[in-house]
């Protein structure tokens, strides 16, 4: 890692890990995987490292590490190749929701997501479009039907489950687990060709009359609480957003230092600010400041993509050149776990910027 690289925080066994996966794996071979996708071997290779596990409970055979060690991990492998990220990411969010449950389904597949024996996609992003009900839950007899279109899924052919959600009678969510393959009732699409992350195998998913049993429910909860929860949340910046800015400038070293030294400061300034209010913070609270917040990180990531490729001249331009892919990648980070708020708050800065 060059001096561009983020600042460090309290040494972990987990971050020295992902930083030699990143140096020996990722990076090598991230404009290959770019140009086609993810391989299984890449996915192997963090599951075997126990990285699947960072947040998981120690009892469960996860590292029970702090939150400032599983946004570490995350830039790193975010910076070091966006789309296999993106695959191992998705992962995170059932293990804390199974991390919180008291439902059967918990001591089922706990221990095999928190060791890597199993790997879990979502399914869910589509109940944030509501009153559209993409994806309706039934109850059935002995547990729920799923019908509808899952828009986006992603990791398919890599993931082993997948978290799925369903909007149930009343405006109930029902989150459950399923197989991650074709079977009665659920169909996937092609995969989708994207601008960015093509690599990272996304699906639309078809159900018709997908059956689960009772006990595959993880989560019954009203669409109201859910989203008290999940809005607040995304007002907090992505370690990835971080992981691509520091990438960018690490292809400027040496060659534009005077680009290189403001933006660094300010990203390690917003990085730090950011990441603290998500610890001091409930997700409730100070949601504006957390806010603005992820408005600048891309901001600030925006204009060291921008500057990789400005300072690459014609060649970044090539696609065997990392500033495009980082490029690419940052656009696409520019609308993951986007919410209204999010989007909203990002075109108010934009069109202020635009007035002078």
């Amino acid at each position: 890692m060059t001096s561009a690289s983020p600042p460090a925080i309290t040494p972990h066994p987990l971050i020295d890990r992902a930083r030699r996966l990143a140096r020996e794996l990722l990076v090598p071979h991230a404009e290959q995987v770019d140009q086609s996708e993810v391989p299984a071997g890449h996915l192997a290779v963090i599951r075997w490292s126990g990285l699947l596990g960072v947040s998981a409970p120690v009892e469960y055979g996860g590292a029970g590490a702090p939150d400032a060690v599983a946004r570490e991990v995350a830039e790193i492998l975010a910076g070091a190749c966006c789309s296999t990220w993106f695959v191992q990411t998705q992962h995170h969010t059932p293990v804390r929701l199974l991390a919180r449950s008291q439902s059967p389904v918990r001591e089922r597949l706990l221990r095999k997501l928190a060791t890597g024996e199993l790997m879990a996609g979502i399914a869910y992003a589509h109940v944030r479009s509501y009153p559209r009900v993409p994806v309706r839950a039934t109850a059935v007899r002995g547990g729920w039907r799923f019908d509808g279109t899952v828009p986006w899924y992603t990791g398919w052919g890599l993931n082993d489950v997948m978290l799925l959600a369903g909007v149930a009678e009343g405006g109930e969510l029902v989150f459950a687990f399923a197989d991650a393959r074709e079977q009665p009732g659920l169909r996937p699409s092609a995969p989708m060709r994207l601008a960015a992350l093509s690599a990272a195998r996304t699906v639309a998913v078809e159900l018709d009359g997908l059956r689960l049993p009772e006990e595959a429910v993880v989560l019954r909860t009203p669409r109201e609480t859910f989203a008290r929860v999940d809005i607040p949340r995304s007002a907090n910046a992505s370690p990835a957003l971080f992981g691509i800015a520091y990438a960018a400038l690490d292809l400027l070293e040496g060659d534009a230092r005077d680009v290189v030294r403001p933006l660094r400061s300010r990203l390690d300034e917003v990085r730090e600010r950011a990441y603290a209010l998500a610890d001091e913070a409930a997700p409730q609270e100070r949601f504006e400041e957390r806010l603005a917040l992820r408005v600048r990180a891309h901001d600030l990531m925006r204009a060291a993509t921008t500057a990789a490729v400005v300072a690459g001249g014609g060649r970044a331009t090539g696609l065997a050149s990392p500033a495009q892919r980082l490029y690419r990648e940052g656009m696409f980070l520019l609308v993951q776990a986007q919410t209204a708020p999010v989007r909203e708050a990002h075109l108010a800065q934009l069109a202020a910027e635009a007035q002078g």
